[in-house]
């Protein structure tokens, strides 16, 4: 009898389960180089185990971006990282891919915590985990304050290999003992700048405390304050940098400015509604009672409008969010609450109807577009 030979085989299994899966259309937006400037890898160069590949793919990815070229290889070696980069750029899945790719799912034990600054983005990180690793019989768990503890505490007596959340309630679980973060192997702080402000950071440390001495930190961040740098040189040591921003710049994103006084804004906004191609955009302001305000005046002059801020219950927020990424409303009024990390492909016009406060926070607001 004649034998097929071994590689031709391999070859034909690996188009095999790439032809049976359900990938989407190519995404036709414009790119801007810090996507589109890849060393030329693909996703099987990682040696990636198949059932992740097809949950990558599936997803919509073609190949790597540069964030993901620089963070998949080193974070699988298991070596520290420092990452700065932009929203828009793949940084979710440059840090959710190794993470998965580590899980042994035999294993009934949290084995990675991703941390991050807003409820919303947690609900977001933990989202992609899970298209992600949708084949990988992986249990993703979200945990965030202003929900409710009692069930968290149930969840957690089922098992959990991914955790993401908030650093207040993973830290308030894990000192009452219902959290074990011993086998506990990566941890990943994404919007690293703002999870060490000082709201945040004495829970960040406490938590790492609970953590194995031989854990892997994994930050992410578009700005690198004081903070990241001192927490730097105190864990760790020797981490391997990624900087894909030379300056606070956002490509591929057209900026104008407005000279007008306060009573004339509105007028300015009505002006820009009714001349430019809005799919989806985002109003800030810098306070609850202005982003209130605004909703209803944006309403009154007859356009859709939804609103968002940290003042809201939990329930209605996520609500409003996942109802606008859904496209049920075109316009979003919110708060600075809003700016880390959110990636809602239909946003195509950002708009400071205050004026922010910081060149980061400027940054971060204009990243979402």
């Amino acid at each position: 009898a004649l034998l097929t030979p071994l590689s031709s085989f391999v070859c034909s299994s690996s188009q095999d389960w790439k032809a049976q899966l359900n990938i989407p259309a190519p995404d036709t937006r414009f790119r801007t180089e810090d996507v589109t400037a890849t060393k030329g890898n693909e996703f099987e160069d990682y040696f990636l185990k198949r059932e992740l590949l097809m949950g990558i793919y599936e997803k919509g990815f073609e190949r790597p971006s540069p964030i993901q070229e620089e963070s998949i290889p080193i974070a699988l070696t298991g070596s520290d990282i420092l990452a700065r980069a932009k929203n828009g750029t793949g940084k979710t899945a440059a840090f959710c891919i190794p993470a998965l790719e580590k899980i042994d799912p035999e294993k009934n034990a949290i084995q990675v915590v991703i941390l991050v600054p807003t409820r919303e983005l947690a609900l977001q990180t933990s989202q992609v985990c899970k298209e992600l690793g949708k084949y990988l019989n992986i249990e993703v768990m979200v945990s965030t304050g202003g929900t409710s503890l009692k069930d968290d505490i149930m969840r957690l007596y089922q098992p959990v290999h991914l955790l993401a959340g908030t650093p207040g309630r993973i830290l308030d679980l894990t000192k009452k003992g219902i959290c074990m973060l011993n086998e506990c192997s990566m941890l990943i702080m994404d919007e690293a700048d703002k999870l060490l402000a000082p709201e945040f950071q004495p829970s960040v440390e406490q938590l790492i405390r609970y953590l194995p001495a031989s854990r892997q930190l994994l930050l992410f961040s578009a700005t690198f304050p004081v903070t990241v740098k001192d927490f730097k040189q105190k864990y760790l040591p020797r981490p391997y940098v990624i900087n894909l921003m030379d300056e606070l710049t956002l490509k591929g994103i057209t900026q104008y400015y407005a000279f007008v006084e306060e009573r004339q804004k509105v007028h300015c906004l009505n002006t820009l509604f009714s001349k430019l191609q809005i799919n989806q955009s985002i109003i800030f302001c810098n306070s609850v009672n202005r982003v209130e305000l605004l909703a209803k005046k944006i309403t009154e002059l007859g356009y859709s409008c939804f609103y968002i801020h940290a003042k809201m219950l939990q329930d209605h927020r996520n609500r409003v969010f996942h109802d606008f990424r859904n496209g049920a409303c075109r316009n979003l009024v919110c708060t600075d609450l809003f700016t880390r990390g959110i990636d809602i492909q239909a946003v195509n016009v950002v708009i400071n109807f205050d004026f922010p406060k910081t060149a980061e926070t400027y940054l971060h607001r204009m990243g979402n577009g």
